[in-house]
């Protein structure tokens, strides 16, 4: 591929790297220049992973794609690189949905939900730009979530149907406005916004997909372009002069004329095909449904050139065969880029575990006549699939899996002096009883010094209630769960640095990640109690919240030491004394980090540019479920057992089912274990969201006489 701007990563910064991040860089490029594939880095939180990999990036010198497990760490990532990068092009891709229920079929209640979303199209904006970048440049750096492994439209037909042109070049201008809407461009004279253009004579505006506030201005002297603009979209003012420019389809899912044309007949062949399986098997309800929603989409993607939900038919669109993997964000990549898998202990499982849950949702739609077979293949990649996509990966961690240290061959390159000479914090263990009341007392000494307190519980309503309770005793406290929607959670966030408020209470969303060198005081209550939240990597991560500031110290309350605890401890005081004894043979005082609150990303409605929650099912791996102590079981099984007679008393027999099946599953979870032991129990004390039944497609033929009758109508017949 050849590029049009070829220049090398230039890093901008005022620190140098120092305590271990110098040996860290050359273990790094020395291991990417020997071919090495997979690589583990191993740093302490606030040691400067960030600032280690761009440093790594700068000098092997080829495209990054930094892979984060969610969009709040995705988002800080990006800001980071953007001013470590400023004269690179460094992109932002994470799902463009702010809101999205899949669509999906439940038999058992003949329940069809139709899919519902709600697009950003500051994100939309974003993920243009990123797969412009990639197609024009090699020194880009893409920060994006996982979302990435998830099909989009060919880097080849996206491509190739871009709109390329200069200035004196001679061509005709209707051609031009034809090509526009070949690349799904819509002419909108009146509401001039991204994807669209408008024409005033001579002169052609298109807003291109990559932009929210510029758009070009194409000027016709006959069948010549006499000159392009970039301009100001709101008030037309010129803001520069281009001799050429390249205007990128509107959507990533576009295809030329002749392979949609192929695509139609594809798609009919299949159709004939499955609606023949299904009349053999006698399933005539089913071939009927099928016959009417795909011929519907056939005639909308015929006639305006996509349809909903035309990403199902991504196969065909495509030319692939079945089975085959879709093209994804790493398909727009050349061979040779380099995989930054941020906090791999999270997200490398997050990658495995996506492509199950999308499969199992559509193959029922697919047995049941919703959707063709090659709806399958609209899918994201398999953890093979992805891993095959690899060139050289660099896994970064405070607390490597697994999976990446077995990759690595057990190398691991570490980077556990800090260049602050901060020390990982003092951890102190405390007995349960009272624990509230104690923390109370630790909280306002802190507090009293201008420190913020991060509190770990192991519940949503715990972690309520706490704030509450705290609230009432005077302290400025929020909490923070999955509840609360990402912008949300971004806005605490900047008031804790603030100072607006001093003591936060959460769940797991006080691990990966978060960077606010203000806290000196972490507390996690319930530390005895093992599960996922009270794991080793998931305690040593919560340590890690207090490693920014020279005063930082952690408080766990048990009554008992566990094995997780015990194996925490003895790897948090070994990265101590290594630590410790770094600052004392080079005379280093450690200092609190010092870092500005940043602004965040801002997106057309004012707020940052984050994916909100996905409620209906699709949330981000982002909490664990809640925990309940194996006790208190009859006191939610009697709770569940009065929802459900009360649901079946009102004949709402699909809710009393689910909640039957709950009950049953909540004892099955509880045999063999103590009465102190948790159990896992968000996914079942909380009822799924109740579907919408969809109205039927109608038939082709009740379609056209509407149609007709309509025409009629309009013309007086």
């Amino acid at each position: 591929m050849r590029y049009k701007d070829d220049k090398p990563f230039e890093l901008v910064s005022p620190f140098r790297p120092a305590g271990d991040q110098p040996q860290a860089i050359d273990q790094l490029v020395r291991g990417l220049q020997a071919g090495s594939r997979h690589q583990v880095l191993l740093g302490v939180t606030g040691s400067g992973k960030t600032f280690t990999m761009a440093n790594v990036i700068a000098q092997v010198n080829r495209p990054a794609l930094v892979l984060a497990h969610n969009k709040t760490l995705a988002a800080q990532l990006y800001s980071e690189f953007k001013e470590l990068f400023p004269k690179n092009a460094v992109e932002y891709f994470i799902s463009y949905y702010d809101y999205y229920q899949p669509e999906a079929y439940i038999p058992g209640s003949d329940t069809y939900i139709e899919k519902d979303s709600s697009r950003n199209e500051e994100i939309d904006k974003m993920r243009h730009a990123a797969t412009r970048s990639l197609l024009e440049r090699r020194d880009v750096v893409i920060v994006a979530s996982v979302s990435c492994i998830y099909g989009i439209g060919s880097p080849d037909a996206y491509g190739d149907m871009l709109c390329a042109i200069e200035t004196g070049e001679e061509i005709d201008r209707d051609m031009f406005l034809r090509k526009l809407v070949e690349i799904l461009y819509q002419r909108n004279d009146v509401d001039f916004a991204r994807g669209t253009f408008r024409v005033r004579g001579d002169t052609v505006e298109v807003f291109p997909a990559w932009e929210m506030e510029r758009a070009i201005r194409v000027e016709f002297f006959g069948d010549e372009i006499s000159s392009i603009r970039l301009i100001d979209a709101l008030t037309g003012t010129t803001l520069d002069r281009l001799e050429s420019v390249a205007i990128y389809p509107a959507s990533h899912y576009v295809v030329p004329p002749d392979m949609k044309f192929r695509a139609i007949e594809s798609i009919k062949t299949e159709l004939r095909e499955r609606l023949a399986q299904l009349r053999d098997q006698g399933r005539m309800l089913e071939a009927e449904r099928l016959d009417q929603r795909t011929t519907f989409d056939l005639e909308m993607i015929q006639e305006v050139g996509t349809c909903p939900g035309i990403e199902n038919y991504s196969r065909h669109l495509t030319g692939r065969k079945a089975g085959d993997p879709p093209a994804t964000l790493l398909d727009y990549f050349p061979r040779d880029f380099l995989l930054v898998v941020d906090e791999s202990h999270q997200t490398i499982p997050q990658v495995g575990a996506m492509f199950k849950g999308d499969r199992s949702r559509k193959e029922t739609l697919v047995e049941y006549g919703f959707r063709l077979p090659s709806a399958l293949d609209n899918r994201p990649l398999n953890f093979q699939e992805f891993e095959g996509r690899i060139s050289q990966a660099v896994h970064v961690s405070a607390t490597p899996g697994d999976w990446e240290l077995q990759k690595a061959g057990g190398v691991v390159v570490e980077q556990i002096v800090r260049p602050t000479g901060l020390v990982d914090p003092a951890i102190e263990i405390r007995p349960a009883t009272n624990q509230v009341e104690n923390l109370l007392s630790e909280v306002r000494a802190v507090v009293a010094r201008g420190y913020r307190v991060f509190i770990t519980t192991l519940t949503k309503r715990m972690a309520e209630h706490l704030s509450e309770y705290y609230a009432n005793a005077g302290v400025r406290v929020k909490y923070l769960h999955s509840d609360i929607d990402a912008l949300e959670r971004v806005q605490i966030l900047r008031e804790l640095r603030l100072g607006e408020f001093d003591v936060l209470v959460g769940i797991n969303l006080l691990r990966e990640g978060l960077d606010i060198p203000e806290v000196a005081l972490v507390a996690i209550l319930d530390a005895d109690k093992e599960g996922f939240l009270r794991g080793r990597t998931a305690l040593i991560q919560t340590f890690g919240r207090a490693a920014r500031n020279v005063d930082g110290r952690v408080v766990m309350y048990g009554d008992t030491v566990t094995k997780a605890m015990e194996e925490a401890i003895a790897e948090t005081d070994r990265r101590r004394r290594i630590q410790t004894a770094y600052n004392e043979k080079h005379g280093i005082i450690p200092q609190t980090i010092v870092k500005a609150v940043r602004e965040g990303l801002k997106t057309s409605d004012g707020g940052a540019a984050y994916e909100r929650d996905a409620r209906a099912g699709l949330r981000a791996a982002e909490e664990p479920a809640d925990y309940l102590p194996v006790a208190k079981l009859p006191q939610v099984t009697a709770r569940l057992e009065k929802e459900m007679r009360e649901a079946a008393k009102s004949l709402d027999f699909e809710k009393a089912a689910a909640l039957r099946d709950r009950i049953r599953e909540l004892n099955e979870r509880a045999l063999g274990l103590r009465d102190d032991q948790m159990i896992n129990t968000a996914a079942l004390t909380t009822l799924p969201v109740q579907p919408r039944r969809a109205k039927p497609y109608p038939s082709t033929a009740v379609r056209m006489a509407k149609k007709k009758a309509s025409r009629g109508r309009r013309t007086g017949r």
